[in-house]
């Protein structure tokens, strides 16, 4: 069993930056492949970062990140990241990162379905 467990979110303007972290405990997910997803309110979960857990980094994100976010992993320390610049309002939502238990080094996800541990997300406020 792994526990997620997300930080890092907080109220930023318009342009600023955010780094948010997710820390797995219970055992090592360097085997793992990575997510980040978001839920705004009355909307759907919509994914935002993907990355796989293999020596060569592949990476995948949402259209609507592309070029301002990025998501980077430290297996050392169990932790994901998710780099956030450039925030805009429509970013404001309810982050969540996600682990998946098995998948091939190379490959990464962006269904949330195929992930089978989730945290239980932190709060990330854009105000324009």
């Amino acid at each position: 069993q792994v526990q997620l467990v997300e930080s890092g979110g907080g109220l930023v303007q318009a342009g600023g930056s955010l780094r948010l972290s997710c820390t797995a405990s219970g055992r090592t997910f360097s085997t793992y492949p990575l997510g980040w997803f978001r839920q705004a309110p009355g909307k759907e979960r919509e994914f935002v970062a993907a990355i796989n857990w293999g020596g060569v980094v592949n990476t995948y994100y949402g259209d609507s990140v592309k070029g301002r976010f990025t998501i980077s992993r430290d297996n050392a320390k169990n932790t994901v990241y998710l780099q956030m610049n450039s925030l805009k309002p429509e970013d404001t939502a309810v982050y969540y990162c996600a682990a998946k238990q098995n998948g091939p080094p190379s490959r990464t996800y962006y269904g949330g379905k195929e992930y089978d541990y989730w945290g239980q997300g932190t709060q990330v406020t854009v105000s324009s």
